[in-house]
């Protein structure tokens, strides 16, 4: 009776927690998940904790890489905010006040709030070596903040919290909660945003849809193998955690040769790749002739 008792108890939370929720699709993919937490509530303490992040962080004095982070990285947002306009998502835009920092760490590391806040640490930037490999990076970090992962492992967290104490009593709060204050709950036992370690399932995804943005802001996709391969033979330093949780370097690096079909469209797409062998034609032209030239002499 007991038995019965919890599977019906467990039936009912799980509806309710479908019912609390708001489904949303992500763009690129076109997944859909439930979620708890709004985007203001997300955006709140999103707010809070790269406020106190800032207040601790050294901003590079570098100013050559720290131009080319807020260049790289404004060209991936205007990209991102086009394509929601174009694809009837005109909405979602207001959730994002872009800011990037190139801060002082030898971390090779960086992060996207949700709300477009986005932080690179100096450390990586030995390794991307280019503009393109940055965007890439940043383009999976901005995916993050796209797809609402922050938003979708916190409403898991909420779904762990209430499905290990199942009951009447349990159910009422669920009924009358506010999920802010849960989140922030959360908050304070430790769950950083900057921080976040997200599931091998949204890694992949980031994957996908920041080559997809790359691509888009008229980046090469291609450089994102090589990009990866070097990220990959830097993980064995203690200095860097961007991979942990991520999937295997070999199912990475297939899935991302898989998805270059795709990327390669967008990129075409841009008129970044014609200006580019446009530019490549003209200056082999200018070094023929000035070779000509010379042999003449």
């Amino acid at each position: 009776m007991r038995h019965l008792k919890f599977i019906l108890m467990s039936a009912v939370a799980t509806l309710l927690f479908a019912a609390c929720g708001t489904t949303s699709t992500v763009p690129i993919t076109g997944r859909k998940h439930n979620l708890l937490v709004s985007d203001a509530q997300v955006l709140s303490l999103s707010n809070q904790q790269y406020s106190e992040f800032m207040k601790t962080a050294k901003l590079s004095t570098n100013a050559a890489n720290t131009a080319m982070v807020k260049r790289v990285g404004t060209r991936l947002a205007n990209a991102v905010e086009t394509y929601l306009r174009n694809n009837g998502m005109a909405d979602e835009i207001k959730n994002y006040s872009w800011e990037f920092n190139l801060v002082q760490s030898n971390e090779a590391n960086a992060f996207c709030m949700p709300g477009g806040k986005i932080v690179v640490y100096e450390g990586l930037l030995p390794i991307t070596q280019n503009e393109a490999s940055l965007a890439i990076v940043l383009g999976h970090e901005i995916a993050h903040a796209v797809a609402k992962h922050s938003a979708e492992q916190m409403s898991k967290k909420i779904r762990q919290q209430y499905g290990t104490q199942i009951g009447g009593a349990v159910l009422g709060q669920v009924l009358g909660s506010d999920a802010a204050n849960i989140a922030t709950s959360i908050a304070q036992q430790g769950f950083n945003l900057a921080n976040l370690k997200y599931s091998r399932d949204d890694e992949s995804e980031a994957d996908h849809m920041g080559l997809i943005f790359a691509a888009m802001a008229g980046y090469d996709p291609e450089v994102a193998i090589p990009f990866w391969k070097r990220m990959a033979s830097s993980s064995s330093s203690n200095e860097s955690d961007f991979l942990s949780d991520h999937p295997s370097d070999a199912k990475r690096i297939a899935a991302i040769e898989k998805e270059m079909p795709e990327a390669m469209k967008y990129y075409e797409a841009s008129g970044y790749a014609k200006k580019t062998t446009t530019t490549t034609k003209t200056t082999t032209r200018k070094s023929t002739k000035k070779s000509t030239t010379r042999r003449r002499r």
